[in-house]
């Protein structure tokens, strides 16, 4: 059984005039894979970054699913938002819907963002779908079951996990939801087999 989703038409329209912002939570907060002229920490409201996708195949597999980062309904959420000039607007639409959209687990958003600098920018985010079959409401016992055993394609959940806590620090976040993970993972290797 495939592990992919036929893409469709996105549910978004890109207007050609402006440039394209994109919100990181995650993983697109450390390594973005695109072009950018101009990268600030941001704030989203309505929405939190959880633990919440199961990963069957880049952080982990079908028998041992990692987790990956979503973003889940209430609260809010700090980040990082990319400014890509509209020439590159099209091309990392399409890179960043191959990316994140491989089992149509996020539903494609423009959310409004305010930038460290005050400016309020409308920015491409990718928020969990709670319907979607790997999404996942977890016991912080189970988050880090997944965390332990979860390895796939991209490498170890751990290690995911890990870099994303190094990049919310490295701007200045405290991420409360999240906090408890760097102790809980403190004293295992970052580079351990999961």
């Amino acid at each position: 059984m495939s592990d992919t989703v036929p893409l469709t038409a996105s549910s978004i329209a890109l207007d050609p005039a402006e440039d394209l912002w994109v919100f990181g939570y995650g993983s697109l907060m450390w390594r973005p894979g695109f072009e950018h002229v101009e990268s600030q920490p941001a704030l989203l409201r309505g929405a939190h970054r959880a633990l919440c996708i199961r990963s069957f195949r880049h952080r982990g597999t079908r028998e041992a699913p990692g987790l990956v980062l979503g973003l889940d309904q209430g609260g809010s959420c700090r980040g990082m938002a990319f400014r890509v000039a509209r020439e590159r607007a099209e091309a990392t639409h399409a890179y960043l819907t191959e990316r994140e959209q491989m089992n149509r687990v996020y539903k494609e958003q423009l959310r409004p963002l305010v930038l460290a600098d005050g400016r309020r920018v409308r920015g491409l985010a990718y928020v969990a779908d709670r319907a979607h079959a790997q999404y996942a409401r977890l016991s912080r016992a189970e988050i880090l079951a997944h965390i332990r055993a979860g390895h796939g394609e991209s490498g170890a959940c751990r290690d995911y996990v890990l870099a994303t806590l190094a990049a919310i620090a490295a701007i200045g976040i405290t991420d409360h939801a999240l906090g408890w993970l760097s102790e809980a993972l403190a004293s295992e290797s970052l580079f351990a087999e999961g």
